[in-house]
Order: C-alpha cells, then sequence, then structure tokens
C-alpha cells in the first residue's frame, strides 16, 4: 500500500488505498539522482542513497523535513533493508548491520563473496529479523543470518548456479530463491531451511528474475523478469486441498501413485511435484526492470507492477481459479499527467460474467475496514501501532502517535 521510487530529480512517496487514486505522500528534490529509497513501512522514516554519493546513507523524518543521521562507507552502498529492528546496509563484499533505534552499527560481515548486485534479504517481521544472502559467487548457497542475536543460523544449498532473487514471507517463516537461470523457484522453511516448495517458471529460455514476492498471507509468490510474463504460484499441497476422491478405479490409482511418489528418490519426486504458473500476467513492455507486489486493495486481490518508465499497473488476481490476470488501472509515477492518464484507463472493453469482470465492477470507495499488522510475537494478527517506548530517546525517535498506523496488506 505505500510506494517509494527514486528519479533524477529526488524521490517521492505514494500511498494507494483504492484502484482509482494513487495519493502522493511526500515528494524531495533535495538530493538528485536518488537509486535507493526504503521507507520504514508507513511512518516518516525514509533511508536515501543518490549517485552523487553512492558510499553514504541518508536518514530522514520526512514529515519533519529534518535529516536524522548519514553514514559513509567504504565503497557504493548497492541495496537497504529495514524493519522495525534492524537497518541492513550492503556493499559489494561486506553487510553492515545497525539497530533501527539508535542507528548504532551492532555488526559487520566481512568478505561475503562478490555480490555486484546487492542481492539480501530481510525479514519484515523484527520477532525474528532473519537476513539472508549469498554464500556463494559460483554456486546457490544461501546463507541464513539471525539479525536479533548476530549469529548464523544455517546455510541452504538452494540452487546449482549463483543466486539472482530472494525473499522472506511476512512473518519469517519461509523463504524463496531463485538462480540465475530463472527457470526454477524454491521455498524453504525458516529457520531450517528445508526445501517446502518447488516451481517451475518454465524451462525454453533462461530469464533475470529481478522481483519475488509472497503476498501477505503467504498462500501466493510472484516472480517477474526481464520477459513480459510474471508468473504466480500457489504454495498448497495437493493433498491437503483436494477434496476426498470417489471410490472408483481412478480415484483407486490416483493415491496409488500419490503413495508411491514417497518411496521415489527424493529428486524423481521432486521433479513430480513440481507446479506450473497458478496465474500469468502479459505486459505490454519487455526487457525493462520492474518490481512486483501481491495487495489487498479495496478488499480484493490485487497485482501491482511498477516499471523502470515510472508507470504502475494493477491487475486483478482470481484467488480461485487464477488464469490470465485482468489489467485495471494504470498510473503514471513521474509527473502528473491526468489527462493522458484518463484517457489511458479506459482500458477494458465489457468483459463476460467472470470473476474478473465481478470484481472490476467493486465500488472504488476505499475500504475502512482495519487490516492485520505487526505485533510483538511475530504474527500478522491486528492492527497495531507501534508504542513509543519501543524506539529509543536517540535520534530516531518518531514522535508521531500516527507514525504507525496499522499495516496495510
Amino acid at each position: 500500500s505505500s510506494l517509494a521510487i527514486g528519479t533524477t530529480t529526488g524521490y517521492r512517496l505514494f500511498s494507494l488505498s483504492s484502484v482509482e487514486q494513487l495519493d502522493q505522500v511526500h515528494e524531495s528534490n533535495e538530493i538528485p539522482d536518488v537509486y535507493i529509497v526504503e521507507r520504514l513501512f508507513s511512518s516518516s522514516l525514509v533511508v536515501v542513497v543518490s549517485h552523487a554519493k553512492p558510499q553514504q546513507m541518508n536518514v530522514y523524518h520526512f514529515k519533519k523535513g529534518t535529516e536524522i543521521c548519514n553514514y559513509s562507507y567504504s565503497s557504493n552502498i548497492l541495496s537497504i533493508r529495514l524493519n522495525r529492528q534492524r537497518l541492513i546496509v550492503c556493499l559489494e563484499e561486506s553487510i553492515y548491520i545497525h539497530n533501527i533505534k539508535d542507528m548504532k552499527l551492532l555488526k559487520t560481515i566481512l568478505d561475503t563473496p562478490p555480490n555486484t548486485t546487492g542481492l539480501c534479504a530481510l525479514s519484515i517481521n523484527h520477532a525474528n529479523s532473519y537476513l539472508a544472502y549469498p554464500g556463494s559467487a559460483t554456486s546457490g548457497e544461501i546463507v541464513l543470518y539471525d539479525g536479533n542475536t548476530l549469529k548464523t543460523a544455517c546455510t541452504i544449498p538452494a540452487h546449482d548456479g549463483p543466486l539472482a532473487a530472494l525473499t522472506f514471507n511476512s512473518t519469517g517463516s519461509k523463504l524463496a530463491s531463485a538462480s540465475e537461470k530463472g527457470t526454477v523457484i524454491r521455498v524453504f522453511s525458516i529457520p531450517g531451511g528445508q526445501k517446502l516448495y518447488e516451481f517451475r517458471r518454465g524451462m525454453k529460455r533462461y530469464v533475470n528474475i529481478s522481483s519475488l514476492v509472497f503476498s501477505m498471507d503467504s498462500q501466493f509468490l510472484c516472480a517477474s523478469s526481464n520477459t513480459e510474463t510474471v508468473h504466480i504460484f500457489k504454495l498448497e499441497h495437493l493433498t491437503d486441498s483436494r477434496p476426498e476422491e470417489p471410490p472408483t478405479w481412478s480415484g483407486y490409482m490416483g493415491k496409488m501413485f500419490q503413495a508411491a511418489t514417497n518411496y521415489l528418490p527424493a529428486q524423481v519426486s521432486g521433479m513430480m511435484n513440481q507446479d506450473r504458473a497458478f496465474a500469468t500476467v502479459r505486459l505490454n513492455i519487455s526487457g525493462q526492470r520492474n518490481i512486483c507486489a501481491l495487495s489487498t486493495i479495496q478488499k480484493l486481490p490485487r497485482l501491482l507492477v511498477t516499471t523502470s518508465d515510472g508507470h504502475l499497473y494493477i491487475y486483478n488476481l482470481d484467488p480461485q481459479d487464477g488464469g490470465e490476470c485482468v489489467l485495471i488501472k494504470k498510473h503514471s509515477l513521474l509527473g502528473s499527467g491526468k489527462t493522458e492518464e484518463n484517457k489511458e484507463n479506459d482500458l477494458q472493453p465489457p468483459l463476460p460474467q467472470s470473476y474478473a469482470a465481478t470484481v472490476a465492477r467493486q465500488s472504488t470507495v476505499p475500504s475502512t475496514s482495519t487490516m492485520p499488522g505487526y505485533s510483538e510475537d511475530g504474527g500478522a494478527l491486528r492492527g497495531e501501532v507501534i508504542p513509543e517506548h519501543e524506539f529509543a530517546t536517540g535520534p530516531v525517535c518518531l514522535d508521531d502517535e500516527n507514525e504507525f498506523p496499522p499495516v496495510s496488506i
């Protein structure tokens, strides 16, 4: 529900509470050529890195218009991740872990394998604050690091080739990964590292997966790449979701086949359990970097795709039947462009009476229901405003009671 973009002139923050309306929360033109902008959920804490000073991290309280602090590092900052407990700064061959409450440096992980893209993931659940990063530049080994205890939890031999994408689910109990080949996506349990799911994106061509993201309820996993197709996988075991088979010959044979997979070698059994995409999206563009999110807007599941040319696309996702997702809105993130945008948004001819058609006609009034937030026990259980005492009285004191409205999903 919150979108941050870096531009040649600065950065912009948006709030998305309805399909029809994209609200600009803040715009800053103080620092040009921003290539990293990370906002702490819906708070006013924003971390910015500019091409003008690529080794410097600037932390702002954007509502007050003040800089909280800045830190400089030995080489260019490649990525930044943050939750309510930790702030992670990833360089090519080292990772810095800060305590977000007072910005103190807690740990430096030196001599990590060359990580030219700054690939790393941090659990947004601050109760565990797991960090994942590549353990090798030549194979797909993942290092799982506990950001709270500051100790390595385990290493996961996830893929044969080098890693290209990593992401945690909202509670930090699952980790998804893809290699540079981009043909297979795997999901592991955290912190044990056991393989739970294996999805095949396709075998015809290797792709560069640039965005990998779970839905907030962990039922779906979305993968986008440098191709025009976005894949959405459903995390379910067929044995759990399939209704009881009728007592027929085919039903009996199906059960026999399912039981037989338990006795096959793991490699063969794993191949048989691979699933194809549950839902797909055909983008109008190809070869352009994009970032995806699975969100619930106005009580309905949506796929959001933001492209590097400055557009946000919103699609309906049918959670029962999947299939091809329907484009329902296109927003411009650069400039107002409202006249052009309104013309462009007359996208849909009359649709058949399908799920997509039904949800497309839903009211555009933003939902007033409270969405789940994060509680101290780590679950996405209830709407939560972070109490003031959780933040130190030091430089990062966020003193507005509304700094942390319930985290929308």
